[in-house]
């Protein structure tokens, strides 16, 4: 592999030199020397670089949750980082979600793995190579991180000796597509020695696999063919402090070819080693269901079913328990402090996102009322597995595509599962003011009107009283099989004059799951623009929605809309929905500004810290900041 920029082993204390989260070994080397004296202990410094991924679980961690415009909290939670981000509260004195020195830390951690690994006396060959390639995986997987955020980073390879010239320490960040190319070269090299799958799923589940590198890799790989890091205009004059490009002026078709070809390959290791779209026959329920609450409840397992088929890589932190408390509505009357707070809620901007039953959106749906959708009416008896009959709600809840209702919850709206299980059995959601689905309490209750049900295992249970949740933890997915499909199919879009059939394939694979038609025929039966999908332009905007849609309230949402540099023009809108401090529906169903946003052009690359930047003057700060 080739070797980029290498750094001093630190081991002064109280160094003066600037940026200290690159030093490679800790002062306590007889530390180091016990950490791989024998298989035991390098085993646990092994997990310890596992340890360092960031916790896509929690709300303080991972600002894809709140810092964008699909989810959004009360007010009284406005000193939430997520929502400081979302509203434009972004620094450079003290950056919100702040990675840079963690993540170099936690590079640092596997640099020490790979330098010392080797003394390890009692490891079998084989195993010592997997051990190697998993924090290869690793140390790739927290470079893309950065570079994800920061754009240029400082390419972090190895350690070198003491006595090397202090110089070394400051170094210039690295430009772009070399930072993306080290990022593939490392994981190329991963890939070789992982495991195809999990021997033992109790104990060693998350750990990195083929499949799972081979999805980051084609993660990486959009990431870097799409606008925002391909041939960006926007940033054609950010430079190193010798007048390097940074960023390359140039935008390249093949990027999407390659992007393309890591996508399939991807796909074929995943298939190979079982994985696949999570479909309603795999929902298996206890008794015989209704086929419209069978497909709402595989629909919702697709996500929250614990490692089912379709999560490649997911991450099982204890805060999914907090994701699920901050989503699940109340769904009877009870009195207490209770711990479900329906507070973790989708936008009016996500509501009007899904289609219609049709398969397209609901403003190009020749039959969907779309002009009225604000409007109300009652549902009817066909309604009953979505809508409770005889109950109003807006009309832009009515005639919805099924991962609509298995995604969101809403007034009126029916919820199985979560301790109905039987036929004909499911809570309805009373949420206008003063009913038990709204709260009484400001900080547990919903602001738009809307619910994640997406986020609630169907086990996760409400105890009797009330104050308490018997919680069902599952793995949050950090990539699964329809991701890398929409991967392929955007990837194949971009590359090629005119879409075909090998991009319409993968996207209907998704909607067919979804119980609806293939796209060209969708369109051709139902939409204003039935030649949408035979151009390149309109097949992009037909799988960024069919992305946006089947990714919804994932963490997906925030980084697509960054990597399409999109996320100016949708984060800059006033944040809207239901009026849910009234109890008429008179007045419940008016929409109101729950906030604004803004987003500059600053805002799609992270500060570095102002601090780092006075240390380091090598390190040139982003563009804007």
């Amino acid at each position: 592999m080739k070797k980029y920029k290498i750094f001093i082993l630190i081991l002064i204390a109280g160094s003066l030199f600037s940026c200290d989260y690159l030093d490679i070994v800790p002062d306590n080397v007889a530390t180091i020397d016990h950490a791989f004296s024998n298989k035991y202990n390098a085993r646990r410094y092994l997990m310890s670089t596992y340890g360092e991924l960031p916790d896509l679980t929690d709300i303080n961690d991972n600002p894809a949750l709140l810092g964008g415009d699909e989810l959004w909290e009360p007010s009284v939670l406005v000193n939430r980082v997520g929502v400081k981000l979302a509203k434009g509260e972004q620094g450079v004195t003290s950056p919100i979600f702040d990675k840079w020195g963690g993540l170099y830390k936690a590079i640092r951690k596997c640099n020490v793995f790979l330098d010392e690994i080797g003394k390890v006396e009692d490891l079998p060959e084989w195993e010592r190579k997997q051990w190697i390639a998993e924090v290869n995986f690793l140390k790739a997987y927290y470079h893309f991180y950065l570079i994800r955020m920061y754009g240029p980073i400082i390419i972090n390879d190895e350690a070198i000796p003491v006595y090397s010239s202090i110089d070394n320490i400051k170094q210039k960040r690295d430009p772009l597509d070399d930072c993306f190319n080290y990022v593939v070269e490392l994981l190329d090299k991963a890939i070789v020695d992982l495991p195809l799958i999990i021997e033992s799923e109790g104990v060693d589940m998350g750990r990195a696999t083929k499949p799972i590198a081979a999805a980051v890799k084609a993660q990486v790989l959009m990431t870097a063919a799409s606008p925002l890091f391909n041939g960006n205009p926007d940033h054609a004059s950010f430079k190193t402090a010798d007048g390097k490009d940074l960023f390359s002026p140039t935008y390249s078709e093949q990027k999407w070819k390659d992007a393309a070809q890591a996508s399939l390959e991807a796909i074929d290791l995943a298939e190979s080693a079982g994985f696949g779209l999570y479909l309603k026959d795999d929902y298996i329920p206890q008794f015989e269901l209704n086929e419209t609450i069978k497909y709402k409840a595989a629909l919702r397992s697709r996500v929250t079913e614990r490692w089912n088929k379709e999560i490649i890589w997911g991450c099982t932190r204890a805060s999914v328990n907090t994701i699920q408390h901050d989503a699940l509505p109340k769904l009877f009357p009870t009195t207490g402090n209770e711990q479900v707070r329906g507070r973790y809620c989708p936008t009016l901007r996500i509501a009007e996102l899904y289609y219609s039953q049709n398969g397209v959106p609901i403003d190009e749906d020749v039959n969907f009322d779309y002009e009225n959708r604000l409007k109300t009416k009652v549902a009817g008896e066909s309604d009953k597995y979505v809508i409770q009959p005889g109950e109003t709600t807006a009309i832009l809840n009515f005639d919805r595509e099924l991962r609509f209702y298995a995604d969101l919850a809403f007034d009126r709206s029916v919820w199985f599962g979560n301790g109905t299980k039987k036929p004909g059995e499911f809570w309805v959601l009373k949420a206008r003011q003063g009913e038990y689905s709204s709260f009484s309490s400001a900080d547990k209750s919903s602001v738009t009107g809307y619910y994640a049900k997406k986020l609630v295992n169907l086990n996760t249970v409400i105890l009797d009283d009330g104050r308490a949740v018997s919680r069902y933890r599952y793995a949050f997915p950090i990539i699964r099989m329809a991701d890398l499909y929409l991967y392929y199919a955007e990837a194949l879009n971009e590359s090629k004059a005119q879409p075909d059939a090998q991009v319409y394939e993968y996207v209907d694979r998704v909607r067919e799951r979804a119980g609806l038609a293939p796209v060209v025929e969708s369109w051709a039966n139902f939409s204003i623009n039935p030649g949408k999908p035979t151009t390149k332009s309109g097949m992009r905007d037909i799988i960024r929605q069919e992305r946006l849609i089947e990714l919804s309230l994932e963490g997906k949402r925030f980084w697509d809309l960054k990597r399409w540099k999109l996320s100016k023009d949708y984060m800059n809108k006033t944040i809207k929905g239901w009026s849910t401090g009234y109890n008429s529906i008179e007045n419940y169903y008016v929409v109101k500004d729950v906030n604004k946003q803004t987003y500059s052009m600053k805002d799609y690359l992270w500060p570095i810290r102002e601090s780092e930047i006075i240390k380091n003057p090598n390190l040139i700060q982003n563009p804007g900041w």
